[in-house]
């Protein structure tokens, strides 16, 4: 008897004591024995294969590391470098003509830090020009970043402050209209700082030499480090996974490819590597990436220095971090989309960078790594306790993620003792990432292209209240307006469904999945009430 004769019959049954509720039974068992053993058992396979893609990947970085940190192949041995000295005959001619570009929208609480931590550089005068570029609508902000500009330059620095009559291409469309200025021809190299980023005064004398003395060189990308990693959970775990990203990710690539994916602040670039590469282009919402590609296609190579820091600002506040991650899941998935055609016919690389950018940079850690993990670890997993019949293979369950974990757990040993909340944090935002993920990938809804700049608190945290301020009591609307923003639908709604699963299984369960469950459903509940992350204190 088909599934269709079967509905049929529970239909007419329904004037039958008793015959509806044994139909129904038979409709289920069907429907369970046919389709949905089957494909949970498909979707099992297949994260499991996308699971052990990304621990062989794992593993051969880890292998790649290790071996880079015995053989002491530091950046400065494999590529020439030289300090930079002083030429009596030449004078500071002898120094390349550098242009440090600060990007900026509505940056009122770090506009000051970064614009002076530029101006601080120790380099020539005459070879640096620090170039300003305001795209913010706030005219009171805008105003006071031009005010600042004007203070450096009357210190003597030679400090330009640019706007445009629009925001078109957001940060990509900044640095490409700072570019066309005339001063700029007379630049050799470019450095990028975000609003939030203040690199060290010796950081053209760090990195500057490697451009100089090796001429295929397009780009130096410094690590970044964090200031406020220490403010609450959510950074500290943030601060785990970036320092994964940068101590073996950018180390790998750097080291074995030449290739890696600029950060998009705290790097030099050479400013012919940027126009030979078409430029800044703001088709997808990274900007940095696209050009990072581009560049390495045109056959120039890059060099990660983590020797040199810049110290910079995490996203403390779990909004600021949402928008963040949407913007660097989203855009990477739908760059590849527009670009693996681009690469594979590309004829300056050989096969095997070809075959690092599409499978290892792209396929594994900007798409397989977000679906993988909220897939298998929110959904299948937790799914498979209503059907015992679909058995996961403790390997797949325990021993890769627990390796994976250490993988990325051992590059922050400080923090060592945060891995399950970390485990736990980072299941909850692949949500956001996957559904990014598939955004891009699938060019699918209007967030495809979404721009939200992070939201930075520089020290506002620290700044003490003013109690003169009269205090402003918040009305019922407002209070219940307040409560409304903390909540987050996505992640209450897959934290109660994880919750039902983990109740199932410590009743009816032999796998012990609950363990996992019941810590996976209160990472959620937390994050979807809201209890993450630092609150912007009332102005």
């Amino acid at each position: 008897m088909d599934l269709v004769s079967l509905i049929s019959e529970a239909v007419l049954g329904l004037t039958k004591d008793g015959v509806i509720t044994q139909e129904l039974g038979i409709i289920w068992s069907q429907m369970r024995e046919f389709i949905l053993i089957p494909t949970l058992n498909v979707a099992v396979f297949l994260c499991l294969t996308m699971s052990v893609m990304l621990f062989i990947e794992r593993l051969y970085m880890g292998v790649v590391i290790l071996i880079v940190k015995l053989s002491g192949r530091k950046p400065e041995k494999r590529y020439k470098w030289e300090e930079m000295k002083d030429d009596v005959e030449l004078g500071n001619s002898n120094y390349p003509m550098v242009l440090v570009q600060i990007p900026m929208y509505n940056e009122k609480e770090v506009y000051q830090l970064s614009i002076g931590a530029a101006c601080a550089l120790s380099w020539p005068s005459d070879r640096i020009i620090i170039q300003v570029l305001d795209d913010s609508t706030d005219p009171v902000i805008k105003d006071l970043v031009e005010i600042e500009c004007q203070m450096w330059a009357s210190k003597g620095i030679n400090i330009k402050y640019e706007i445009r009559s629009n925001r078109n291409g957001y940060k990509a469309g900044a640095l490409k209209e700072g570019l066309k200025h005339s001063y700029v021809d007379m630049c050799d190299f470019v450095t990028i700082f975000d609003a939030d980023f203040q690199p060290d005064p010796d950081f053209l004398y760090k990195s500057i030499p490697y451009f100089v003395h090796n001429p295929e060189v397009g780009l130096v990308q410094a690590r970044w480090k964090f200031v406020n990693a220490n403010e609450c959970l959510m950074t500290r775990v943030q601060e785990m996974s970036l320092n994964y990203h940068f101590r073996v990710e950018q180390e790998v690539g750097s080291s074995t490819y030449a290739f890696f994916g600029f950060n998009g602040t705290a790097g030099v670039w050479r400013i012919a590597a940027i126009r030979e590469a078409g430029g800044w282009k703001a088709r997808t919402t990274v900007e940095d990436m696209d050009l990072a590609v581009r560049a390495s296609l045109k056959g120039w190579k890059f060099v990660y220095v983590g020797a040199i820091k810049v110290k910079s600002e995490l996203p403390s506040t779990f909004k600021a971090f949402r928008y963040q991650q949407h913007r660097w899941s989203c855009g990477p998935a739908n760059l590849f989309r527009k670009m693996v055609m681009e690469i594979i016919r590309n004829q300056r690389v050989d096969l095997w960078q070809k075959v690092h950018v599409i499978y290892s940079f792209f396929l594994v850690r900007k798409i397989i790594a977000h679906i993988v993990t909220f897939s298998f670890y929110c959904v299948v997993i937790p799914t498979c306790v209503f059907f015992p019949e679909v058995v996961v293979p403790i390997w797949g369950v325990f021993y890769v993620p627990t390796i994976i974990t250490v993988l990325n757990a051992i590059e922050t040993p400080r923090s060592i003792h945060l891995v399950i909340f970390w485990v736990l944090f980072e299941n909850v935002m692949s949500l956001h990432r996957s559904k990014g993920t598939l955004i891009g990938i699938l060019e699918a809804g209007g967030r495809v292209n979404e721009w939200v700049v992070t939201e930075k608190l520089g020290d506002t945290l620290l700044k003490p209240k003013d109690n003169n301020k009269p205090d402003i009591k918040s009305s019922k609307k407002s209070r219940f307006s307040a409560f409304r923003e903390r909540l987050h639908l996505l992640e209450l709604g897959m934290g109660t469904y994880i919750l039902v699963c983990a109740c199932y299984d410590a009743m009816f369960g032999k796998y012990w999945y609950f363990v996992y469950l019941f810590g996976q459903t209160v990472a959620f509940y937390v994050m979807g009430f809201g209890y993450v992350g630092t609150l912007i204190p009332p102005s």
